[in-house]
C-alpha cells in the first residue's frame, strides 16, 4: 500500500512576510517560485501548509 502524499507549490514571494511564515515555508522545501514539493499527506506537513496557505497552493 502506497503512502499518501500531497503537491505543494509555492505561488507567491515570501519576501515581505514574517519571519515564521518564511521559515514554514523552507521547512515544506519550498526555495523557489513555482517550485513544487510531494510531501507525506501527514497532520503536521497540513498544518504548515494551512499556515502559509496565502503563500502556497496544494494538490
Amino acid at each position: 500500500m502506497s503512502e499518501k502524499t500531497v503537491k505543494v507549490t509555492l505561488v507567491k514571494s515570501p519576501i515581505g512576510c514574517n519571519k515564521a511564515h518564511r521559515a514554514t515555508v523552507r521547512g515544506l522545501g519550498l526555495k523557489k517560485l513555482n517550485q513544487t514539493r510531494e510531501l507525506k499527506d501527514t497532520p503536521e506537513v497540513r498544518g504548515m501548509i494551512r499556515a502559509v496557505s496565502f503563500l502556497v497552493r496544494a494538490e
